[in-house]
């Protein structure tokens, strides 16, 4: 036979000293991330409901390999609790570079801040994958050398291991030989003849030592381009981080400018767990794009400031004492009533007068509560409302502002809201928030963009919120309901109009706020407002919010 014969398997024992060979026989993985199959439908919901997903997807796999599963590794970074990575040993060597890429990313400090507005959230981890497009195309690109090389090691590497192209993970040296196929590698096709003559018998075949010789010469070659591959991830990496670490902080901010632009319009948590994913796309399109979007920032400082007010409110406080009366409340009853209760005897005598209401109690003379009735916000809408003052906020902004938070406070309240736009007499759009039904946020944008033009008529707008009171003492037996007339302009009512107007206040109990918005003479004494408000104020510093915020201790 010539020379001793060396084991077939001593070569790939050989191959020890590489650990992408020693680690082929285990399993290599194509995921950075470990994920649980819930993670991946959450993944996979997603990205079909995702078009923005997928089209990034198809453009990075025209020019990059396994961009798909970057995507999938960015989007799980982002979305999962705690996210687990996987060790370098442990991947694919053809997916080291996204290895390398999301390594980067979790690791910055702008990826930490990223997560607490996406974990949990599909749609925040895919808009955060979306927006860090333009840094992730960087990365791909800074590591094209590498990501090469990786491939070309990979290939080396099978070649060692006697694998073909395309075969199953796992096929190795030592298998048996009839587990090779046609495509075999040129190392592999040699070891294949050679293996087909070997001696079998003892479990383990035998090689001459030629072809051992061939698989040490292939082994060593991946070994160099394992090392290649390396270099050139290790020259790409500081790029990477970079970039990483600018990636995060796009996504961050947009992220975060995106939930603030929910809250500013009173869309919470609950609202958008119950939409869609395009719902919500549409949702965050159409409020980027409305009409008063400039003024976001605006109308969340108003829904901020009436939150610290009604903080402030206290309903039905304790005034003036005037007197004693009898009942129940035990925090008002006096002093010799309670001493009863030192005296075993007169217990008894305290719990029957307690049970029937006749216990001495301190009267008061408390804070009459706040409405019952609906909260109505008239909105002057005419051409005047368009003129913007010092800050560059328009009259319609602060008025619009206003009036969304006074919805917030219906809501909070359990208060029916309508809101009524109007212009000229003929101009008017009435807008209904039922207390007993969540605000359709398109309803809402619906309300907060509409603009009628036009010029200015009191009568119309009252008139209408005087209907819906009635309407609502008729059918639910509420009143003290409450009506905020927002306008720049004054206008005169008919003595027949005014008289019947008040004739309903009386009826139904309702009030009247006014508020001159960068308009200080109709606010003046003796003006139309004047006579038709029980509470007037003007407002000419429409940056300032809080001009407004008694009228949220009060309604």
């Amino acid at each position: 036979m010539g020379e001793e014969p060396d084991n077939l398997n001593e070569p790939a024992s050989r191959a020890e000293k590489w650990p992408g060979l020693s680690a082929a026989a285990a399993e290599q993985h194509t995921a950075v991330v470990v994920a649980d199959r819930f993670d991946q439908i959450a993944w996979r919901d997603t990205y079909a409901q995702s078009a923005g997903l997928r089209e990034l997807a198809e453009e990075l796999n025209e020019r990059y390999d396994y961009a798909t599963d970057l995507l999938t590794d960015a989007f799980l970074a982002a979305y999962k609790i705690g996210p687990r990575l996987r060790e370098r040993a442990e991947m694919d060597p053809c997916r080291l570079v996204n290895h390398q890429v999301i390594t980067s990313l979790t690791a910055s400090v702008e990826f930490v801040e990223l997560r607490r507005e996406t974990v949990g959230d599909p749609y925040a981890a895919a808009m955060s994958v979306l927006a860090q497009a333009a840094e992730l195309r960087r990365m791909l690109e800074r590591s094209r050398e590498a990501q090469e090389r990786a491939e070309h090691a990979k290939k080396t590497q099978q070649d060692a291991m006697g694998v073909p192209l395309g075969a199953p993970p796992g096929r190795r040296l030592g298998d048996e030989p009839g587990a090779w196929d046609s495509g075999a590698t040129a190392v592999g096709e040699a070891l294949r003849q050679t293996a087909d003559g070997a001696d079998w018998s003892a479990g383990a075949g035998t090689m001459p030592g030629p072809a051992a010789d061939a698989v040490q010469q292939a082994i060593e070659a991946a070994e160099t381009a394992a090392q290649l591959a390396a270099q050139a991830l290790a020259a790409a990496a500081p790029g990477i981080r970079a970039a990483a670490r600018n990636a995060s902080a796009k996504a961050a901010e947009a992220v975060r400018e995106e939930a603030a632009l929910m809250r500013a319009w009173g869309v919470d948590s609950g609202q958008l767990e119950r939409l869609s994913y395009d719902r919500r796309a549409q949702l965050a399109e159409r409020l980027r794009t409305s009409r008063l979007a400039h003024w976001a920032e605006l109308i969340g400082r108003f829904r901020q400031m009436a939150g610290g007010e009604r903080a402030r409110k206290v309903e039905n406080a304790t005034g003036e004492l005037v007197g004693v009366t009898l009942g129940d409340d035990l925090s008002r009853v006096i002093p010799s009533e309670l001493a009863g209760l030192g005296l075993p005897e007169l217990r008894a005598v305290f719990a029957t007068r307690y049970a029937a209401g006749e216990l001495m109690l301190y009267d008061s003379q408390g804070e009459q509560s706040t409405g019952q009735g609906a909260i109505i916000a008239c909105v002057d809408t005419s051409h005047s409302m368009y003129e913007a003052g010092p800050g560059g906020v328009t009259r319609e902004a602060w008025a619009k502002a206003c009036a969304l938070a006074l919805l917030d406070q219906a809501r909070h309240a359990k208060r029916d809201f309508v809101g009524i736009l109007f212009s000229a007499a003929d101009k008017i759009q009435v807008f209904r928030f039922p207390a007993d039904r969540p605000a359709d946020i398109a309803q809402v944008l619906d309300f907060a963009e509409t603009f009628l033009g036009g010029g200015t008529s009191y009568q119309t707008p009252l008139t209408a919120a005087g209907e819906l009171l009635e309407e609502e003492f008729n059918g639910a037996a509420r009143t003290r309901g409450d009506v905020v007339l927002l306008t720049d302009d004054e206008c005169d009512v008919t003595e027949e109009w005014m008289r019947g107007w008040k004739d309903a206040k009386r009826l139904l109990g309702f009030r009247v706020f006014g508020v001159a918005i960068g308009a200080p003479p109709a606010a003046e004494a003796g003006s139309v407002l004047d006579a038709l408000c029980d509470n007037l104020r003007s407002v000419e510093d429409l940056g300032d919010v809080h001009a407004a915020a008694d009228l949220f201790r009060v309604i």
